[in-house]
This record gives structure tokens, sequence and C-alpha cells, in this order.
């Protein structure tokens, strides 16, 4: 099962490529997040945003309320979201 998990960006490190360092239950990974930027007018996201991620993308802006309640749902879930995470631990993105 492949699933969008909430996490919080704690820095862009590549603003020509749109990489973000972001934190997800403790786990820190770069993911992309140029599928916000929208329009292209540099509006996109930015330090201190809670994003949905998903392969390596945040697909979706969200409030730290939302983020929190779907981390809530998610670890519920249990070992689907436990996949998701090692998942998470082991991906990169340079």
């Amino acid at each position: 099962m492949c699933l969008a998990i909430p996490g919080q960006i704690l820095e862009i490190v590549d603003e020509a490529r749109r990489i973000a360092v972001v934190d997800v239950a403790g786990v820190r990974r770069r993911i992309n997040v140029s599928l916000l930027d929208g329009d292209g007018s540099g509006s996109g996201a930015q330090s201190g945003d809670w994003v949905l991620i998903h392969v390596g993308f945040a697909i979706s802006a969200v409030d730290e309320d939302e983020a929190r309640a779907t981390r809530d749902l998610l670890e519920r879930m249990g070992a689907d979201y436990e996949q998701e995470l090692e998942q998470l631990k082991a991906s990169v993105i340079e």
C-alpha cells in the first residue's frame, strides 16, 4: 500500500532543484517540493510548512492540525504506516 504521509519542511537545501529536507516522525529526508510551486512565482513550499509526501515528492500542502490528525490516523493503521516509514528511511534524493 502506498500512502501520502505528513512531514514538516525544515529547510530548502537546493532552491534551483526545489529540494527540501523534511521531518517525518523523526525521520529526516530530502524530498522534491516543486509540485507545490504552481505558477512558478516562487511562492511554493517554504521552511516550516507541512506537506503530504508520496514517493519523494510533496504533493499537497496541509496545515499543522491536518498533518497531526493524518499522522495519528496512519499510526493507528499499524503495519502499513511502519512499512511506509521504512521505505522513507531507505530513500535517497541527492
